[in-house]
């Protein structure tokens, strides 16, 4: 039974996770556990995981929360969706939705969404979003990211990046390179120092004793 105490589905959005009816709190938490610390490629770092809101209590699912930011991971609760009727197989299919687009306009999206910028951010452009944001680029000077969730940089990060900007003292900011002019993270503000040691390995930055703290990581993925 270990092996479908918790399934795994991909969607467009992140890793979909639902539990065995019978399983206790308990048995997915450790199921959960020892699927992180295998490594398993499914959990890669900066990935969006949407756990079911109605399956545990609150703090159950905070403490779940809690364990996939140990690991990198960006955690957010979902809806559970309605069943699929004999009708809506038959139903003719509908338009994807379309993509997010980047501008200088702020943008309104849905919580459990992550926003994903295939190109890099030039002075000047704005990213305004309630959800996380993963930039498959750079974010040059004059450049800002607001997310009310995580932020992932796959590159040099050289603008200015505020995480968890309504409030999410969890949130993080991972970069290949982390060189901002500002890093916020909820209501703390840091900048980065006039001179940096340079570094191979990726950077986060995340609250630790109510201040911001840059540490080096190592991301499970080279390529995205």
């Amino acid at each position: 039974m270990s092996e479908d105490i918790v399934k795994i589905k991909g969607t467009s959005l992140g890793l979909q996770l639902s539990f065995a009816p019978e399983a206790s709190f308990e048995d997915v938490r450790e199921n959960l556990k020892k699927k992180l610390e295998s490594g398993t490629t499914f959990f890669l770092r900066g990935t969006l995981v949407l756990i079911p809101r109605d399956v545990f209590m609150g703090s159950e699912r905070d403490e779940l929360q809690r364990l996939f930011h140990e690991y990198g991971l960006i955690c957010r609760t979902q809806k559970p969706e309605p069943e699929e009727t004999p009708e809506a197989k038959e139903a003719p299919a509908q338009p994807a939705p379309a993509p997010v687009q980047t501008s200088s306009q702020p943008e309104e999206l849905k919580p459990q969404e992550m926003v994903v910028i295939n190109r890099t951010l030039r002075g000047g452009q704005e990213i305004r979003t309630k959800s996380s944001v993963l930039v498959c680029g750079n974010v040059n000077p004059g450049a800002q990211i607001i997310a009310g969730g995580s932020i992932d940089i796959r590159g040099t990060c050289r603008g200015m990046v505020h995480a968890g900007a309504y409030g999410d003292s969890t949130a993080f900011i991972i970069a290949d390179h982390l060189m901002p002019t500002q890093i916020r993270i909820s209501n703390l503000i840091a900048r980065s120092p006039d001179e940096m040691e340079k570094t191979d390995r990726a950077e986060r930055a995340s609250i630790k004793d109510g201040q911001i703290v840059i540490e080096p990581i190592e991301r499970q993925d080279k390529t995205v």
